[in-house]
């Protein structure tokens, strides 16, 4: 069955929705966004953001197009989760040592390095793909939004719809945060901040991975 006109902008909405919901929660591309767009300002942060989409865009045609059932083997989801488990707790420690470093810095006043590669808005952009691509709920989220029957029943052309639509819907939620950091970041930048941004940042990466293996042991 084929979706018509009349059909396109309910899917749309839909499926903008449905991106703005997923993407608004605190998760660690959230966190990182943030701790970029203190740090490095606005593309540090929303590269991230744009290649988070890049790899749900990624996962949402493999879905489409009916392989996605061969990431739901067990096997697969156990070795993506370990996967996306280690990258979080590898992060938690670049931030928590980032922070020491910048506390070192600001309690002796001496000059700050230059900022490192990894904080550039291209490094952002692989750091979220591969966040994106390695993350096995991402694979289950796309099935079922999908696999919806609302959806699955118009055929291949209304689930890329649908996905576009997601996608578009994050993007814009990660303008929109990349913005307001960009803001809250002219106000109030010092090294203090980017110190606390740092911890802070790392401490939650840690969490995330907590909550990733406490999944990963739970089923």
């Amino acid at each position: 069955m084929d979706f018509s006109a009349s059909t396109l902008l309910p899917l749309l909405g839909y499926g903008f929705a449905l991106g703005w919901s997923v993407a608004w929660p605190p998760g660690p591309i959230n966190a990182e966004i943030v701790r970029r767009g203190l740090a490095r300002g606005f593309w540090s942060g929303y590269g991230l953001c744009l290649g988070a989409c890049t790899g749900d865009a990624g996962w949402a045609v493999v879905v489409a197009l009916g392989a996605g059932v061969l990431f739901t083997d067990p096997t697969t989801r156990l070795v993506m989760g370990i996967a996306s488990a280690l990258l979080l707790i590898l992060l938690a420690y670049v931030f928590l040592r980032g922070a020491w470093h910048g506390l070192n810095l600001w309690r002796t006043s001496a000059t700050p390095k230059a900022p490192a590669r990894f904080e550039s808005g291209r490094a952002g952009y692989f750091l979220g793909l591969t966040m994106a691509l390695t993350s096995p709920w991402n694979i289950a989220f796309w099935l079922a939004v999908i696999g919806r029957p609302e959806t699955s029943q118009l055929g291949l052309a209304a689930s890329f719809v649908v996905a576009s639509a997601v996608i578009v819907g994050a993007a814009v939620w990660g303008l929109l945060l990349s913005g307001a950091v960009v803001i809250l970041r002219m106000k109030f930048a010092s090294a203090a901040w980017e110190v606390c941004a740092k911890g802070f940042t790392g401490l939650l990466m840690l969490y995330f991975a907590a909550r990733s293996i406490a999944r990963i042991v739970g089923g």
